[in-house]
């Protein structure tokens, strides 16, 4: 990894995307990987895809990440010219009060923080408090009023996501806003750089997918998958790394951060493409972990696999702590071995390869 890789990774979490609203991110994302692909393109409402490789090829392999971040979204303004704001996707409203946020109005960003009421002020005779409910925070911008408000260019509808940059921690852990799941966008585009700066090109045309609104279902893989219709789809996504305190491995699987890319077995993951990735893995000593699946994946895996008459697909997750939050944090070694994890599945794929079941 370059500097200039690791320059584009941090211009990418910072740049705001929140689900609905994409396309600041998706600019940057299409820049940087549009320098190793043939072309780039988005649809309707902007999903993002580059493509390299042998354009007669009769096979295509897809790599997909969403691009979105979850956040906010005003509500209300009261006349005294405090915010309420409601969900923007999975954003966590115990811990929301006392952080500083970025509003993004028409006119351009605009600082705010969610208001913490005193600890001595909060709670109840028996010393007790309770996380607090969406519906209860509340956003100051500095105004008195809505006029005041209306004055810094904010009004119900716009957005907004947590300050937060990057940052690094000791043994080559990264942290920060928004890795769920920019991190998988950065690594794709890695991927199509490092297979396009192979000596042979893939037998399958790569297509390397930036999907947008996941944090709220996944249209944006449906929309672009119905078009796009690869012959094998891997998506990447990130996973709960269980090995912080209080989680229980019966209950949530066991992951490690630090030990590999997971991959997840049953529902929308294909056998053979999971057994080709294992193989992969194998051949290649990539370390991996394994998660189970038995209904629903979470992820735009399940939008993908049953568009049309079916698209083998394969969850590969990166192991992630505190998802959801400010300082969710992933490790480096993690991100290089899904790069080459990746990379070498499809280099590893044949004109002939077929992950139809056959009776």
């Amino acid at each position: 990894m370059t500097k200039a890789d690791k320059q584009f990774l941090f211009d990418l979490l910072n740049t705001p995307s929140p689900t609905g609203f994409e396309m600041p991110g998706q600019r940057v994302w299409a820049k940087h990987i549009g320098k190793h692909a043939d072309r780039v393109e988005c649809d309707t409402y902007g999903s993002t895809w580059a493509v390299f490789g042998n354009q007669k090829a009769k096979k295509s392999v897809m790599l997909e990440a969403h691009a979105d971040e979850i956040g906010f979204m005003i509500k209300h303004i009261t006349k005294d010219g405090f915010l309420y704001v409601d969900r923007v996707g999975g954003s966590d409203a115990a811990t929301g009060r006392g952080r500083r946020l970025d509003i993004l109005t028409d006119k351009g960003s605009v600082t705010g923080i969610i208001g913490n009421t005193a600890i001595h002020l909060r709670r109840d005779s028996l010393a007790n408090e309770k996380a607090p409910q969406i519906h209860q925070l509340w956003v100051d911008v500095g105004a008195s009023s809505r006029d005041e408000v209306a004055e810094l260019g904010i009004r119900v509808g716009h957005v907004a996501v947590y300050q937060d940059g990057p940052l690094e921690l000791a043994n080559k852990r990264l942290v920060g806003r928004a890795l769920d799941n920019r991190i998988g966008g950065f690594i794709i585009a890695q991927v199509m750089k490092k297979i396009a700066k192979s000596k042979s090109k893939p037998s399958h045309s790569l297509i390397c997918l930036n999907s947008i609104q996941e944090e709220i279902g996944g249209s944006g893989a449906r929309m672009a998958t119905h078009r796009l219709m690869p012959s094998v789809c891997i998506c990447l996504d990130v996973t709960h790394a269980t090995d912080t305190p209080g989680l229980n491995a019966a209950q949530y699987g066991e992951v490690k951060l630090g030990k590999g890319p997971s991959l997840t077995h049953g529902s929308a993951n294909h056998p053979l493409v999971v057994e080709r990735l294992m193989e992969v893995a194998e051949k290649q000593n990539i370390p991996i972990q394994h998660e189970a699946a038995g209904r629903f994946t979470g992820t735009d895996t399940d939008k993908i696999f049953d568009v049309q008459n079916g698209v083998a697909s394969a969850l590969v997750s990166l192991p992630l702590r505190c998802m959801h939050s400010v300082v969710e944090t992933a490790h480096w070694d993690d991100i290089e071995s899904t790069i080459n994890l990746l990379a070498a599945f499809v280099s590893s794929l044949k004109a002939g390869d077929d992950f139809s079941q056959k009776l």
